[in-house]
């Protein structure tokens, strides 16, 4: 039998299924990346995966985002469209987020500190969203972010809504 791979996109995405091939599908459960991008509000992170605390978040990318920081390095990865992340080194990152917090904090607004720069992903590029910093992300026109990030208080779990297992 012959795979073959293909990557969807927010306009053009098959919902796909589990197919196992030597176990029974009750066993797993997935959920369709793009599916949950283009029915989430813009820069909603909802959860897509999880290992112990860590997870896999989406986002639906468009127009631009909150500020957000975190007490640990995150990682950003474009599946679809081109994003902006904009950064700002913070002049005192604890008095921002909790040293030893989890997850991505969004800020109440803009962040005090010195621009950084910024980093333009298009569709499989990956950028560190790194511990001391804050980010935003800006996009002209609906793109898919996946972020690698710890389990936090902006992480949306919607799991009966998004998951199928057969």
């Amino acid at each position: 039998m012959d795979y073959t791979t293909r990557l969807g996109s927010l306009a053009d995405y098959d919902k796909g299924k589990v197919i196992p091939i030597d176990d029974d599908p009750k066993n797993y459960v997935f959920s369709n990346i793009f599916e949950v991008a283009g029915q989430s509000a813009p820069y909603e992170r909802v959860a897509v995966a999880k290992n112990f605390e860590y997870v896999i978040e989406v986002a639906r990318a468009e127009g631009a985002s909150g500020w957000y920081s975190a007490a640990h390095d995150e990682f950003v990865l474009s599946m679809d469209g081109v994003v902006e992340v904009q950064f700002v080194k913070l002049d005192d990152p604890a008095a921002v987020v909790a040293p030893g917090s989890q997850g991505a904090v969004k800020l109440a607004g803009e962040p005090a500190g010195r621009k950084m720069g910024r980093v333009v992903l298009s569709r499989g590029h990956q950028g560190l969203l790194p511990h001391g910093a804050a980010y935003r992300f800006v996009a002209q026109s609906p793109a898919c972010l996946m972020i690698q990030t710890v389990e936090g208080s902006e992480t949306v779990q919607k799991w009966a809504e998004i998951c199928q297992n057969s």
